[in-house]
């Protein structure tokens, strides 16, 4: 009996996968319909470093020439769930686009309202139109080569969240695991809900904010068993189990400046091509204070008493991972050599061992 009840699952979580895929199919067609925009550049199978007017990807590859990026070209191997496409996440998608990410899953139930207009992004024609469409509808002309998927529900009901589960599980460009997870969202209910997903299905994501008074906001890299999980050091609201809806004020609502989200995506999108191309240093937490333009870095350890039992249990699997591992030996690493001794802006290398500190 119980082999015929896992068949009927799986065969439900098929049939979701093939709906979902309809309709974006669909989606797509109508987008294109809609806004008659003739046809761009043709898909570019591979990147190239050919310096050239033509080349979109000349500027993005630079960054192997100069030693910062290894393998910029495996970014569009890469595939980032979003959840939120407001003020930070549409920001954040359009960057990944540019980024020529390989795929990006966008998650939103809200629809574009004039409201929105003081952000970036959005435009006045594309009120009425669901977020994640009318993402959709942009992106797609900026960056042919990026796959997109769109899914618009509210991840936090209990079927909507067992089929979010189920994408950010096999919806990468090889039907694995998504390779990181973005929120980007307004609420703390819905962060929870990410919270737990990641926890439980052991995924890496980040999580961003903006304050209510739109002059602060922060960035936090979330491993699960190794960082801090949303659920460690939940805010007043979570801890209290104050409903958040019953905080908001008829007439009232959240400030918001289109330069502090901007700031904000910047930091998420950065943080994220950090940790998918493995440069840098990627940050557990960077905060935003744009009153006195102050970004506060900090580790962020998780709580080994935390509420949420999967991040416990990551913990536990994490802490018998590294008492397995034998000590690290400490290597100094050699500088790398100059790979373009000359170059169009007369940009050259020296060692830090030839400055004079004062």
């Amino acid at each position: 009996m119980s082999d015929i009840h896992g068949n009927i699952e799986e065969l439900r979580v098929k049939v979701r996968a093939l709906t979902d895929e309809l309709k974006n199919y669909a989606d797509e067609s109508r987008s294109l319909e809609r806004n008659h925009v003739p046809q761009g550049r043709q898909r570019i199978e591979k990147m190239s470093d050919e310096v050239v007017d033509s080349n979109p990807y000349s500027r993005l590859m630079a960054l192997k020439r100069m030693g910062i990026v290894k393998d910029y070209e495996k970014i569009r191997e890469k595939t980032i769930a979003i959840v939120g496409i407001g003020g930070i996440g549409s920001v954040v998608a359009e960057m990944l686009t540019r980024c020529a990410i390989g795929k990006l899953i966008l998650f939103d139930y809200d629809k574009v309202e004039l409201a929105n207009m003081n952000r970036l992004f959005y435009q006045p024609h594309q009120s009425g139109l669901s977020k994640v469409e009318a993402a959709r509808d942009t992106l797609m002309h900026i960056n042919p080569d990026v796959v997109f998927e769109t899914h618009n529900y509210n991840i936090t009901t209990v079927e909507n969240f067992n089929r979010f589960i189920d994408k950010i599980c096999h919806g990468s460009l090889s039907d694995g695991k998504v390779d990181l997870v973005l929120s980007c969202v307004d609420n703390f209910e819905a962060r929870m809900a990410i919270n737990t997903a990641c926890n439980e299905k052991n995924l890496v994501w980040m999580e961003s904010g903006v304050s209510e008074n739109a002059v602060s906001g922060h960035i936090q890299y979330i491993e699960p068993g190794r960082t801090a999980c949303f659920a460690c050091v939940p805010p007043l609201v979570v801890a209290s189990n104050i409903d958040e809806k019953t905080l908001k004020r008829e007439g009232v609502c959240a400030a918001s400046l289109p330069t502090t989200m901007a700031v904000v995506a910047g930091f998420l999108v950065q943080n994220a091509l950090k940790y998918l191309l493995n440069f840098g240093e990627v940050s557990m937490y960077v905060g935003y204070n744009a009153l006195l333009d102050f970004f506060p870095r900090q580790d962020m350890r998780p709580n080994d008493q935390c509420g949420d039992r999967f991040c416990r249990q990551r913990q536990k699997e994490y802490q018998e991972k590294s008492a397995s591992q034998p000590a690290a030996e400490i290597v100094t690493p050699e500088e790398e050599g100059i790979t373009h001794e000359d170059n169009d802006w007369g940009i050259g290398k020296i060692s830090f061992a030839d400055v004079d500190v004062i």
